[in-house]
């Protein structure tokens, strides 16, 4: 399935549901960020995706790493959560969704990087590499969050 965000732009479709979501910010012991390759847009991105039922919002994340990524990590604490309705997310399926994410700050524990259906590359890249891929802008604020040394929870 496809995907199209959009993000402050008046000719988005209107939102027609809304889901949790989650999205894990990771850093190596050098300090690179964990990234992968969106299969639905193409874009780069933080792993992360839905929650499921039975599940807690960590144990989501940690999954949603495993699974797109191949790295297994430990959730240490949140960034942000994100809730703005200006950003909406199109599928094929006529779904519109409402951006509703909670971002969290994770330690790599293990695994060895791998792809998945949803994750064409996986790779760990520096900040300043950060700039030059493309990135939707709602992910390079989750990024620049993380980066940012501030320690309070970013809501909007």
């Amino acid at each position: 399935m496809t995907r199209v965000d959009y993000y402050n732009d008046p000719n988005a479709p209107k939102a027609n549901s809304i889901a949790v979501a989650v999205s894990a910010f990771i850093q190596d012991d050098e300090g690179r960020i964990l990234m992968i390759k969106r299969t639905d847009n193409d874009l780069y991105s933080i792993p992360g995706g839905q929650l499921e039922l039975g599940e807690t919002l960590a144990e989501a994340a940690v999954r949603e790493v495993r699974e797109e990524t191949g790295i297994e990590c430990e959730v240490t604490t949140v960034i942000g959560l994100y809730s703005d309705p200006k950003h909406v997310i199109a599928y094929d399926d006529g779904e519109v969704r409402q951006e509703f994410s909670i971002c969290f700050r994770a330690q790599p524990t293990g695994g060895k990087p791998s792809t998945s259906s949803e994750s064409k590359e996986v790779t760990w890249r520096t900040a300043q590499e950060i700039g030059s891929l493309n990135i939707h802008r709602s992910i390079k604020m989750r990024i620049e969050h993380a980066l940012s040394g501030n320690v309070e929870t970013f809501f909007s």
